[in-house]
């Protein structure tokens, strides 16, 4: 090959790269600083030709070229960097947390159908159920995210809560460790170990059409149309629509999902870039029939259960839920000089949630024997939020100073009622008999028009200044967030809004200190000290102090790392210690009377390493591992000190493997290993699941028909139908997917 390439056709650079790329299966994707002109063809030139062999040889048709950036889109990308809410967007290297963003393409290629499934990629995450329903929560650090507390754009309460349909964003980013002064206290409480956001499509320089076809089995088919187009002098109005829609039985068997999104997303920026706004206007429904739920324990069990057959379904056929929301964000940005930038944000959503559940409790491990009960939650919420400040640059001699000051602002009302049946049904997770819904008689609230349960207010106010010294090789930065809290709870009432049942009315200060130091251009070494913020408990039950109120909650992280980046290729290397507070009942001397109090702990100390990039050409690797120890400290009577908290693994380990077959144009290969270590299943650390392991194995393969590129996508998840207990996060059981295969097709009109 090297000898039918001659010195004139090694002249113009470029073109003569991309031709030995094409010629060798594109093995070696085109340099992201080096792109290839959307117009331009990578020909020979005219001048000076050579041997009618070699010309034959180095030419390459446009629609070569077209398959080129077809597949270099379709690459597995993670990018180090994202949205640091109060601090804005930044560049992993330059700050001092760890924070990944996981691309549209990767989501697309794995053909990921919730948010769960895109997050299967992180090695610190790891994805449950919520308390008794089908909604995915995950686990950073070994602390719950609740759905609610998932962010978009930095902006939290307008996400759907419980399952989120990925189609609608560009980026998913994942920040491990605690973010009370980034992104202020979550709604629900969580994201003491980490924050997940979103970011949604927008329409780029390059016009899209884009329709997919999918198919998952047993029998679920969908697709999606993906269009974005700017308009206008100098390409100032764009417009990403979206929408997307699946049907039918999963891998689970008697399991029926469905979803519908639908998205509109506008942006403007004026001639000078100075003045930016995005409009985002979203729909989504997403429902499951007949799923199978997470399990409980019964207290008389002394071992866990072995796990159904990989497709059974232990569920009823009965239970569902149906999943409406309508949510979307306005953001406005101006450059009021060059070095100081206004924002504002303002987002809302409204929803509306129904489903009856069904959560079979095992009573005897050995054969799978056990009740399950059934009740109706219907859900309601409204929803607005909003973020305001002052981003400024300035320097003070040799200092360079990033200013950052603002506040936020969320309303969220939530009503709610239930119905459920005091007589459960028998059943049994092997064998499991279906059974008609049983009568829900006892209730709360008018199940057909929930009255408000609770209304919380969060208000902050920030202030940060990063200082940069030494031509920006060492940045400092301090800040502080200061919170109010209120939240007000309300009975189940039958004629309009209850009586109150409790009030919430507390704020705190959360600091953060953070360091990074440069010792090369590729390489940062960092620090940083930083609050987790969740409400403070109040006194309930048979205790002396009965309707005390405590002060938030406030989770203490310390972290040290290293980081590198060279662009095509970034490793990072965490090691942490973050520390909660709980609270529990204790004996008042011998008086035969308790008192509720803040005196206990969990702190979770941990070490994380995450690779992505390309190794070597045509070879790129996303994953890493992480070790934790989850300690139990100051438990009640010291029962239980030194026990590890449930749910969370010891470990855990991703990889995934993309390889550009070089003997074929167009094709590449992808492995997946995911591996979980021992969950502990109560706090006496006498039941356990244990490590799990799963492979997963896609191809696809990218190709020209009448000159349109098409991306033909196979996946096969969990290759060896392992059956296992993927998770034990709060004590209950939730049962790993069985061997699933996918199918989709992608073409750009």
């Amino acid at each position: 090959m090297r000898a039918s390439l001659s010195a004139p056709f090694l002249r113009p650079w470029r073109a003569a790269r991309l031709s030995c790329l094409l010629l060798a299966g594109t093995a070696f994707p085109v340099l992201a600083a080096d792109p290839v002109p959307a117009t331009a063809t990578a020909t020979a030139p005219k001048t000076k030709p050579a041997a009618k062999t070699a010309s034959a040889a180095a030419q390459v048709t446009p629609d070569e070229e077209i398959v080129v950036r077809a597949r270099k889109r379709d690459q597995m990308q993670v990018s180090s960097g994202g949205q640091l809410g109060a601090l804005g967007n930044k560049k992993g290297l330059d700050v001092p947390f760890n924070i990944r963003s996981y691309n549209s393409s990767l989501i697309l290629n794995q053909q990921s159908q919730t948010l769960g499934e895109v997050l299967e990629n992180d090695p610190s995450v790891r994805t449950t159920f919520g308390y008794g329903n089908f909604s995915e929560m995950f686990v950073i650090r070994g602390f719950a995210v609740d759905g609610d507390d998932v962010s978009i754009n930095g902006l939290y309460g307008i996400t759907p809560r419980q399952l989120v349909s990925p189609e609608l964003y560009d980026q998913v980013q994942v920040l491990n460790g605690a973010s009370a002064f980034l992104n202020g206290a979550a709604p629900s409480g969580s994201a003491i170990g980490g924050n997940i956001n979103l970011l949604f499509k927008h329409a780029t320089n390059a016009p899209l059409t884009r329709i997919t076809g999918d198919y998952t089995s047993s029998a679920m088919g969908g697709g999606s149309i993906d269009v974005g187009r700017r308009f206008g002098e100098d390409k100032a109005f764009g417009v990403r629509l979206n929408v997307a829609g699946k049907s039918g039985e999963d891998s689970v068997t008697d399991e029926y999902r469905h979803s519908t999104t639908l998205g509109a997303d506008f942006d403007w920026h004026d001639r000078d870039n100075r003045t930016r706004i995005t409009m985002d206007i979203d729909y989504e429904n997403q429902g499951v029939n007949g799923g199978r739920p997470a399990i409980f324990l019964g207290s008389d069990v002394t071992s866990v259960p072995r796990p159904a057959a990989p497709s059974h379904n232990f569920g009823q056929r009965w239970a569902y839920n149906d999943l409406n929301y309508v949510f979307g964000m306005l953001n406005v940005e101006h450059d009021l000089t060059k070095n100081v930038t206004l924002y504002g944000a303002f987002g809302a959503l409204t929803s509306n949630e129904k489903g009856n559940y069904s959560n079979p409790t095992v009573t005897d491990a050995a054969t799978g024997s056990g009740t399950a009960g059934a009740m109706y939650v219907p859900y309601d919420q409204t929803n607005e939020s909003t973020r305001a400040g002052v981003r400024a640059h300035f320097r003070t001699g040799p200092v360079r100073h990033e200013i950052n000051a603002g506040g936020s602002g969320l309303w969220e009302d939530s009503a709610a009622a239930y119905a459920m049946a005091l007589t459960p049904g028998t059943t049994n997770i092997y064998n499991t008999p279906q059974f008609a819904a049983p009568a829900e008689t006892f209730a709360g609230g008018v199940v057909n028009d929930p009255q408000t349960i609770s209304r919380t207010r969060l208000y902050s106010l920030f202030f940060s200044d990063t200082m940069s010294f030494f031509h920006d090789r060492v940045a400092l930065t301090g800040g502080f967030r200061y919170q109010n809290m209120l939240i007000n709870g309300y009975n189940y009432s039958t004629t309009g809004q209850g009586a109150m049942s409790s009030h919430y009315d507390q704020d705190a200060i959360t600091p953060v200190v953070g360091l990074v130091i440069h010792p090369t251009r590729r390489t940062s070494l960092y620090f940083n000290r930083i609050e987790g913020l969740s409400q403070g408990p109040t006194a309930t039950g048979n205790v002396q102090n009965v309707g005390e109120i405590f002060p938030p909650y406030k989770s203490t992280q310390y972290e040290v790392g290293a980081k590198y980046d060279t662009g095509r290729f970034s490793a990072a290397l965490a090691v942490y210690e973050i520390s909660q507070p709980n609270a529990y009942s204790v004996a008042v001397g011998n008086t035969g009377e308790f008192a509720f109090r803040e005196d206990g702990l969990q702190r979770n100390r941990g070490i994380e390493l995450t690779l992505n990039g390309e190794i070597l050409p045509g070879l790129r690797f996303n994953g890493g591992g992480t070790v934790i120890q989850a300690d139990l400290r100051h438990t009640a009577g010291g029962l239980q000190d030194g026990n590890t908290a449930i749910g969370v693994p010891n470990y855990t380990i991703n990889g995934n493997l993309e390889y550009d077959l070089p003997f074929l144009k167009g094709a590449t290969v992808v492995g997946r290993v995911v591996n979980t270590g021992k969950q502990w299943v109560n706090t006496a650390n006498t039941l356990h699941i244990p490590v799990w392991t799963r492979f997963d194995l896609a191809g696809r393969y990218t190709f020209m028909t009448h000159h349109t590129p098409v991306t033909l996508r196979f996946g096969v998840d969990n290759l060896a139908n392992t059956r296992y207990w993927s998770s034990a996060f709060n004590g209950y059981l939730m049962q790993g997917m069985p061997r699933t295969f996918k199918f989709s097709f992608t073409t750009d009109l």
